[in-house]
């Protein structure tokens, strides 16, 4: 056996997921979200964190066509064996991936440049360029996050992220409106959060010219310190966006927000904790999620 029979027997345990007992389907779920446990963990270790009772675990197994757990465990105890369980060396991976002919190419390429990409972007950043862009953040009185056509969907998601706790965050321009006029009031107690890659947008270039004016704090992304806002920000932070396609990645963009929105969390009181929390139960409450068996 091995990692492919592994991945047939969670392929099949998805399928089967509706068909199963609500606990049993608990069971599935930890099982699915972590395959790599069911080789190293006996039953009732599997049962612990799904919270569910180990006969439950094995009735999970039968119902994929095992006669037990021992039976279920072993194609994932044999990928480890093989040292198959965990990420496949890159290069023999990509390798595989284009054999499989010309769309097989376009598959690996984007893959790799989107390793790559993330890779390249935080090898040129450390913890203390994060936490010091996150004080900035956490200690100033507004958030604008500014970007347009593919980064204003980047920094509407930081923003909404940011404001499931803390409401002082604002994607512009808003709807209706530019951004010159949505930082006309700002001034040195806020922050503008910039993002232009080449060709800069001149629109981004100049809003960040007129907030820099105004005493606002600059915290520019963008993928060369030549970079316009680069050369006027407070903070900086160089990306890596290449693609094999004609349009810029986004990939390193979004680790980096949620990156940096992170830090801003781990900087926060508790009190935002708390307001995260809240704010997701309230969903619950009025019915936003659909809720698992319990």
């Amino acid at each position: 056996m091995n990692q492919n029979v592994s991945t047939k027997v969670l392929d099949r345990l998805s399928k089967e997921l509706d068909e199963l007992t609500p606990e049993a389907q608990k069971a599935a779920r930890y099982v699915l979200e972590n395959p790599r446990d069911v080789g190293v963990s006996t039953v009732r270790e599997i049962a612990d964190a799904a919270n569910v009772k180990p006969n439950t675990v094995v009735r999970m197994a039968r119902q994929v066509g095992f006669d037990g757990y021992d039976d279920f465990r072993e194609p994932f105890r044999e990928a480890i064996r093989n040292g198959e369980a965990s990420f496949p060396d890159r290069v023999r991976w990509l390798q595989d991936v284009q054999k499989k002919g010309e769309m097989g190419h376009l598959y690996a390429d984007m893959i790799s440049g989107a390793i790559k990409n993330i890779e390249e972007t935080f090898a040129g950043i450390t913890e203390g360029d994060l936490q010091a862009a996150a004080s900035t953040i956490w200690n100033c009185r507004n958030v604008y996050t500014y970007g347009v056509g593919v980064n204003h969907s980047n920094a509407s998601n930081f923003t909404y992220l940011a404001r499931t706790g803390m409401v002082q965050f604002y994607a512009v321009p808003r709807a209706g409106s530019n951004a010159t006029d949505d930082l006309a009031w700002a001034d040195e107690r806020d922050v503008l959060i910039a993002i232009t890659c080449k060709p800069y947008r001149s629109d981004v270039v100049q809003a960040v010219k007129e907030a820099k004016q105004q005493g606002v704090k600059i915290i520019a992304l963008s993928d060369s310190p030549a970079s316009p806002i680069a050369r006027m920000a407070d903070h900086t932070f160089q990306l890596s966006v290449e693609t094999p396609q004609f349009f810029p990645s986004s990939v390193s963009i979004i680790a980096l927000l949620e990156t940096l929105l992170s830090f801003v969390i781990a900087t926060s009181t508790d009190r935002v904790v708390e307001r995260v929390e809240k704010f997701h139960q309230r969903r619950l409450q009025l019915g936003y999620y659909e809720e698992e068996n319990k």
